[in-house]
């Protein structure tokens, strides 16, 4: 992985999505405390390493919007309240690594003075450069993206080395691995692959913008304790997403 990926000299400047799934742990629903408070124990680790880290956070195990839309619920109310479950989730990882003595910013696409700082790419920036952790919620701000398009999207104006998607699987499938025994793993696609396959790993908008940009993709299994930091230095599973292979 790590000939894909450059460096700062101080480090890099990572983006970090946590898929909502990824919160609950051995639940069904909502946020097992332990898991968030070992992801942040993940996060703190990988700082000690001289890296700056942002984060998005999807909001699936509180709600979906295109789940709802399905059931009859308007598409547009249905993702803004996707995105209010995103804020949910920062909200409660934002409390995990304050515990871990690192300075967060919670920072949402929709304005909410009370809660949350509303998003300018300058402030992201310099809180950043500051040392602080900055967590993105609300997504884009906008319905019918997806918090896989706000990742990509943020990584970019964060002028990230690279985006880490922190999923309930070890890299991209051919088919889903849970369900399909004989699913095979890849460990370098393409950005033209993932379009071309129809893999399920991000939308096609987030992988587009990844591709037009530049932009490494890794995805890993979040739910294995130090799975971020194993990642980061080079020795555990993962699907590195890069404009071409060796």
């Amino acid at each position: 992985m790590t000939a894909f990926i450059g460096e700062r000299p101080a480090g890099r400047r990572i983006l970090l999505k946590v898929s909502g799934e990824a919160l609950m742990g051995e639940g069904s629903f909502g946020v097992e405390q332990k898991t968030i408070e070992r992801i942040a124990r993940d996060i703190c680790e990988v700082i000690q390493e001289r890296n700056q880290i942002c984060l998005v956070v999807g909001g699936g195990n509180i709600f979906r919007g295109l789940a709802a839309a399905a059931k009859g619920m308007d598409r547009t109310q249905g993702d803004y309240a996707g995105m209010l479950a995103t804020v949910i989730n920062a909200l409660l990882l934002q409390n995990a690594l304050e515990k871990q003595n690192i300075p967060t910013r919670v920072m949402s696409a929709i304005p909410m003075s009370s809660v949350a700082e509303p998003y300018t790419r300058r402030r992201a920036v310099r809180h950043m450069e500051k040392g602080r952790v900055v967590i993105f919620a609300a997504g884009t701000g906008n319905p019918f993206f997806t918090t896989d398009t706000a990742a990509a999207l943020r990584a970019i104006e964060m002028d990230c080395d690279m985006l880490l998607k922190g999923t309930q699987v070890d890299g991209v499938y051919s088919a889903d691995p849970r369900k399909d025994p004989l699913a095979m793993r890849y460990d370098v696609l393409t950005y033209a692959d993932v379009l071309a396959k129809e893999l399920k790993v991000m939308d096609a908008t987030a992988i587009s913008l990844a591709r037009e940009n530049k932009l490494p993709v890794v995805v890993f299994d979040i739910g294995e304790e130090g799975s971020f930091g194993r990642v980061m230095r080079g020795d555990g599973r993962c699907t590195c997403i890069v404009e071409t292979t060796p």
